[in-house]
């Protein structure tokens, strides 16, 4: 089968399109015959080797987070799924995969794809719908009726599902956007946009009980000032904060590496401290009874899906290009011939 392939840790020239075995569905597992597979910054973190101290990848490595496609068989004790039944999953962050023809998926990563979408249009979903849906629900933010809440970066994949759900929640809604993006968070809800270009955040009247950060950088020293007194800064960009990788690592490593997080973080959490705001990192989790609950919300119409742009298998690289370029409105797609 045809796969895009990392060869080592390092920029685009470790990537390349190759053949593999095909995968065999091994007991609790789903294979799935994929149509279509979304790109993310993770995917260029993995390449690159950002997150290496915490899973370290062996090589050559099938590549791809997230998928649709149609079940081609199930392994031993499989029982939710049947072959020819359309699904989506965000996959196992350890065994990565999506970028394949064929993925073997463990059964609790994967969901019923929604029926009102297409199968290319429903591996938008995985990645983003689960970090917005983890990200603002009961373990992190809780965000409820009446929160001002800020989303920064509201126009990528992660942000237009934030917004939406926020929104579904009860929440005020402001994110920050490009004049080029205001019409389109707009029309996915969001109450009010700052255009990051033309100020700070900060340097308005606005003031929130919750931030859900994407953008991190200097975007993030800027929230602090932004939010009320015991309100809350929730970041996936971010420094990473103790035991916001705790479900990675275990033992010894896990310990030397809260200590590590501890000392990158300390400056952040100091500033957040002194103006009594809560800051936190968070690394969503595969989780396919989340992504039941996100396509039981777009098939009642209350979460649409934006795709910035579809590139057929062969084009991987512009694919890539287009994600790090920080200019996607939506997802970015891989395709595959049906």
């Amino acid at each position: 089968m045809r796969a895009i392939v990392y060869n080592g840790y390092g920029g685009p020239e470790t990537t390349t399109l190759t053949d593999r075995p095909a995968p065999r569905p091994a007991a609790g597992e789903v294979l799935i015959r994929v149509d279509a597979a979304g790109l993310n910054p993770i995917d260029v973190h993995q390449r690159d080797g950002a997150l290496r101290s915490v899973i370290r990848y062996t090589f050559p490595k099938i590549a791809g987070n997230e998928l649709s496609g149609i079940v081609a068989g199930v392994g031993e004790g499989v029982t939710a799924f049947t072959a020819g039944d359309r699904v989506f999953a965000r996959v196992d962050k350890r065994l990565l995969g999506a970028f394949a023809e064929e993925a073997s998926v463990a059964e609790e990563f994967v969901a019923e794809a929604p029926r009102t979408l297409s199968l290319i249009e429903a591996a938008a979903v995985p990645l983003a719908g689960l970090t917005a849906l983890q990200g603002l629900g009961r373990a992190h933010l809780a965000v409820g009726t009446g929160d001002r809440m800020l989303i920064t970066g509201g126009a990528g994949g992660v942000g237009l599902f934030a917004i939406q759900l926020a929104k579904h929640a009860g929440a005020h809604v402001t994110t920050t956007a490009s004049a080029e993006g205001d019409a389109l968070v707009r029309r996915f809800g969001a109450d009010e946009v700052i255009d990051y270009r033309a100020r700070s955040i900060s340097s308005g009247s606005e003031r929130f009980d919750k931030v859900f950060d994407l953008v991190g950088g200097p975007t993030l020293d800027d929230l602090v000032d932004s939010v009320v007194p015991g309100g809350s800064i929730l970041s996936v960009a971010g420094p990473l904060t103790s035991g916001s990788l705790d479900d990675e690592v275990r033992g010894i490593k896990r310990l030397a590496i809260n200590a590590a997080l501890r000392s990158r973080s300390r400056g952040i959490r100091r500033r957040a401290r002194a103006a009594r705001v809560d800051y936190q990192y968070f690394f969503m989790h595969p989780d396919g009874d989340g992504l039941a609950e996100l396509a039981g919300l777009i098939d009642e119409g209350l979460l649409k899906v934006e795709i910035d742009s579809s590139f057929p298998l062969e084009q991987f690289a512009d694919a890539f290009a287009r994600v790090e370029s920080r200019r996607a409105k939506g997802k970015v797609l891989l395709t595959f011939d049906a």
